[in-house]
């Protein structure tokens, strides 16, 4: 197995067709074996992975390099979703035209050459993986909360999730229900996820606004959730599923596949098991 077929794999399970701007082969290798395999790998678990002897390390988060500087135009996938849920298109575009802009100029003040370096310097084949995964994640939440009907309770959809993805029931953090109340109905719901980072208030905004009631990100800022709160009350819903519990829900298909095609995989640094 080389590099590229390691993305290839990831690309070809999350439905997209090249590889999105917050996902990279910092160094590229072939003949890998062995892959140490973590939600963030950063200068010190390079160095871990080069004394074990591993063959690979893959990052889920951005780690420097492409990955870092062409970030902010994995953003843009929110617009999409929006535009899908029945958001107007200049409103979604509206909606994340500041943030974008922010990340891009916040990316290029970064030293998005460090941890790609220590890669090169160990002689370290390199990948971090973001996008395809987190699709791959938020396409099993989204499965598991259309198998309830609207009129079912907000409650009901966090059970569905404990019930059917074995990260929620294993992580140490729990779902929260940030905005509304669990004896709502969930309504019409969507899960924003995999486009590189949750929208906030901007984005939970713009999809209660133009019909959705239950929105569903893995992480939120407090302030945010509240600015929810006192514009729409508990009328509106927002389910908090939890970022690294979340996260973990994309990869583990991912490693497994990789495990059928015949790699050893070690997984740490979060990765939470199904």
């Amino acid at each position: 197995m080389n590099t590229q077929q390691l993305m290839e794999i990831a690309l070809e399970m999350a439905g997209l067709d090249e590889i999105p701007g917050d996902s990279a082969i910092h160094r590229p290798g072939d003949e890998i074996e062995r892959i140490l395999f973590g939600i963030d790998l950063k200068a010190p678990e390079l160095v871990i992975a080069s004394a074990q002897g591993y063959d690979c390390a893959i990052s889920h988060h951005p780690i420097g390099g492409s990955s870092t500087l062409r970030f902010h135009e994995v953003l843009e996938r929110h617009i999409d979703q929006m535009v899908g849920a029945g958001v107007p298109q200049n409103v979604a575009e509206e909606t994340m035209s500041a943030t974008i802009e922010e990340r891009r100029i916040l990316s290029s003040m970064t030293n998005y050459d460090h941890d790609p370096s220590v890669a090169e310097l160990l002689d370290l084949p390199y990948v971090n993986i973001h996008t395809p995964l987190d699709e791959i994640g938020r396409r099993r939440m989204a499965e598991a909360a259309a198998d309830l009907p609207g009129d079912a309770s907000v409650a009901e959809l966090v059970d569905r999730f404990y019930e059917t993805v074995g990260e929620f029931r294993n992580a140490a953090t729990e779902i929260e229900v940030r905005v509304g109340k669990p004896e709502n109905r969930i309504g019409k719901a969507v899960v924003s996820h995999g486009a590189g980072t949750n929208g906030g208030y901007p984005v939970a905004k713009a999809y209660f606004d133009h019909g959705i009631d239950t929105v569903i990100y893995i992480h939120c800022r407090p302030a945010e959730a509240k600015k929810l709160i006192d514009e729409f009350g508990d009328s509106k819903n927002l389910i908090v599923t939890g970022h690294i519990a979340s996260d973990s829900v994309g990869i583990n298909p991912y490693v497994d596949r990789l495990r059928a095609e015949g790699l050893d995989v070690t997984t740490f640094s979060g990765i939470i098991p199904a």
